[in-house]
């Protein structure tokens, strides 16, 4: 078994270069693992960089100068922000608590439904293991009644951190903008010597995150664009609020549409019952997803796709649990990084190839 691990060590890691990498790799883990919360502006600040970096560089391309060409799209940038969350958060808000109100006219309703199944079909279902689910459904609801109550409270707390992400942040993207290169060049002088295989990575890779960060962008926005379109189109309670919700819910692959399909059908169930317009719900939404799926994400997303639908479920579960909110946006970049490394490490065949 030890001469077994020691072969296998010898064929990947008798490259310098390659060691260099697993190092470099191992103290980015363990940075943002242990001290991602102290540093969480600065990844924000960095998701923004790489968002803005396109049409900075379009500018400078035209000849604007690059610290001008900075300003001008942060200040665009911002000013759509505050539109957007002028415009739809006081929408949100009001919509939450309408929901809020509805919830136990909701369950009264669904107590009925579910209670009724029995009735019509006695030979399916029991009126005890009904009412034992249906209480303990009142009890989950009553839990997460105090969780939110609980989560408002502390949201106060946080009013602080916000101030000063608003703050931060700004700043921080404008010079990660404006002195990109000095910053590069500064990181390149504390790294190994031997990374010729970790400059290989980092090129692939850096292209893949940008493109990826633009990329779910896009996704959110006209996922949320369609999903509100629809929902507006056939009278659907809370249209804002779920429209939100399905074009964030592309955050988690696979997961979060499974997720927010909860709640969509729940809201149409409440407001029309079993009839036509709840299915013809059921059917919009099932085309956006399906559509999202197999056209959308392919052209966003041309080389993350190539990834098996079960290897980005286990890294939205493996990265989500380690880094959290984080770990989830980049399951499929860092997906996509452990298979370029993998890749790039020297295999048996390189070890044995004569130099």
């Amino acid at each position: 078994m030890l001469d077994m691990a020691r072969r296998w060590y010898k064929r990947r890691f008798s490259d310098p270069d390659a060691v260099s990498l697993v190092l470099i790799l191992l103290f980015g883990f363990i940075t943002i693992y242990f001290f991602g919360h102290l540093i969480a502006p600065l990844l924000v600040a960095i998701v923004l960089a790489y968002l803005l970096e396109w049409p900075v560089t379009k500018l400078s391309n035209l000849g604007l100068p690059r610290t001008l060409g900075v300003v001008t799209v942060i200040l665009l940038f911002t000013g759509l922000m505050l539109m957007a969350i002028f415009g739809l958060v006081p929408t949100i808000w009001k919509q939450v608590g309408n929901l809020i109100n509805d919830i136990p006219n909701m369950y009264a309703v669904s107590q009925e439904f579910v209670k009724d199944i029995p009735r019509k079909y006695p030979d399916i279902a029991d009126i005890h293991l009904v009412e034992s689910v249906m209480d303990n459904m009142k009890n989950k609801v009553l839990v997460l009644g105090e969780n939110v109550v609980k989560g408002s409270l502390a949201s106060l707390v946080s009013l602080a951190a916000i101030a000063v992400y608003l703050i931060l942040v700004p700043l921080l993207v404008f010079f990660l903008l404006k002195d990109k290169e000095e910053m590069v060049g500064m990181a390149r002088g504390l790294l190994p010597r031997n990374r010729k295989l970790a400059n290989k990575v980092w090129l692939e890779m850096n292209q893949q995150i940008s493109n990826y960060i633009r990329g779910k962008v896009l996704e959110i926005l006209i996922v949320g664009g369609v999903s509100y379109v629809t929902f507006a189109i056939l009278d659907l309670r809370y249209a804002v609020l779920l429209a939100v919700l399905v074009g964030f819910s592309v955050l988690i692959p696979y997961i979060g549409a499974a997720a927010v399909t909860v709640p969509v059908a729940m809201v149409g169930l409440f407001q029309w019952g079993l009839a036509p317009q709840f299915y013809w719900l059921l059917i919009a939404y099932g085309i956006i997803q399906a559509l999202d799926g197999n056209v959308l994400v392919p052209i966003l997303f041309s080389e993350a796709v190539n990834l098996h639908p079960v290897a980005i479920i286990v890294s939205v579960l493996v990265f989500g649990g380690l880094w959290g909110f984080w770990g989830v946006f980049f399951a499929i970049p860092l997906a996509t990084l452990v298979k370029a490394v993998w890749h790039a490490l020297p295999s048996q065949d390189e070890s044995l190839a004569p130099s």
